[in-house]
């Protein structure tokens, strides 16, 4: 793959001869001069291992990459991404236990 075809975000098919066995998708978070910095997305259960000691992300060349295809027989890798939600309170409950607690 050429680096002007590579976009921050884009999902990819990669392989990496040093680290990992088999090959994995990962989606591209930064873009260097000839590689680029990959959060692994899918893998093979194979190079659990490896890829736990990654923290999940690894630095790939362009001509390792091409675009991803569907993964099959491979496992999810966990994000960090922590999403937050704001819990609305019950207000009946609130003003019931408050009351109660007046008497």
């Amino acid at each position: 793959m050429k680096k002007a075809d590579v976009k921050v975000g884009a999902i990819v098919d990669a392989k990496s001869e040093e680290e990992l066995k088999k090959q994995f998708q990962g989606k591209v978070e930064k873009i260097y001069e000839n590689s680029a910095l990959l959060a692994i997305t899918s893998y093979d259960p194979v190079d659990a291992t490896a890829i736990s000691d990654l923290n999940n992300k690894i630095v790939v060349n362009f001509k390792n990459l091409k675009s991803a295809r569907a993964a099959k027989n491979s496992k999810v890798a966990s994000t960090n991404e922590v999403k937050i939600e704001k819990i609305a309170k019950d207000k009946k409950k609130t003003e019931a236990k408050s009351s109660k607690s007046k008497k």
